[in-house]
């Protein structure tokens, strides 16, 4: 798409789901957005990922063009002027092995990107498919899912669907002004769940507030497949 700012692949997104107070989250709302939820609860994600082939404006960067990605991330809403809700996403902290990515992603989409040694591994035997993803704060941090080898298709009224079904990324720019951007890719096929283990310092990664999370078993549990993706310029959104 021409007008795209990053296009690139995400593959194999682990996905690990909590349902959360509404008032954890209230603040790092940005402005003309709401809280979206899913039968009444609000959900926290912590998703681990792929990128591949990634372009910037169309250019492949040398050395930047496959990495890891961690994130947390929450889910709003905001009415569009014709009336129309847009689903999306805000992110509370996204983590990448590159300082180069965090700095352009910081600057142009005023997102929370850090930098930290990463490492991953993918790998299947004739009964399952293993994903981990591992990243160094003070201590090293993991997040492992065991699946079914075969993929299936989204219930899009199922609580899957509202967790990847998100195709706007919010920022916060100040107190009244929102930073909005497009995010395409078609509905991810995904894989069942058999086993999980997660190893987080969720209090020395993303403050004390989210201790609670450590050792807490996730309300649901996903593995996506993916697919190309694209990423539109940012606008502005005014309170």
């Amino acid at each position: 798409m021409p007008s795209a700012f990053l296009t690139a692949e995400w593959r194999w997104l682990a996905m690990a789901n909590y349902a959360v107070d509404a008032e954890l989250l209230t603040p790092y709302l940005p402005a003309a957005t709401e809280l979206d939820v899913w039968e009444g609860r609000c959900y926290l994600s912590l998703v681990g990922f792929l990128f591949r082939n990634t372009r910037l404006k169309g250019f492949r960067i040398p050395f930047h063009s496959d990495f890891e990605e961690v994130n947390l991330r929450t889910y709003v809403r905001y009415r569009a002027p014709d009336g129309s809700w847009r689903r999306g996403v805000v992110f509370l902290s996204e983590i990448v092995p590159l300082p180069t990515l965090a700095f352009v992603a910081n600057q142009a989409y005023q997102e929370h990107y850090r930098s930290m040694p990463m490492r991953h591994d993918v790998h299947q035997t004739d009964e399952a498919l293993t994903v981990q993803y591992e990243w160094k704060s003070n201590t090293w941090n993991s997040f492992c899912l065991v699946t079914d080898l075969d993929s299936r298709e989204q219930d899009p009224s199922g609580l899957d669907a509202f967790i990847t079904e998100h195709y706007f990324g919010y920022t916060r720019m100040d107190g009244r002004r929102t930073g909005e951007y497009r995010v395409e890719h078609p509905t991810w096929k995904i894989h069942a769940v058999q086993g999980f283990e997660i190893k987080v310092d969720f209090s020395d990664l993303y403050g004390p507030s989210f201790a609670f999370l450590e050792g807490r078993t996730p309300d649901s549990l996903l593995l996506a497949e993916g697919s190309g993706i694209s990423v539109g310029p940012k606008r502005v959104i005014k309170a």
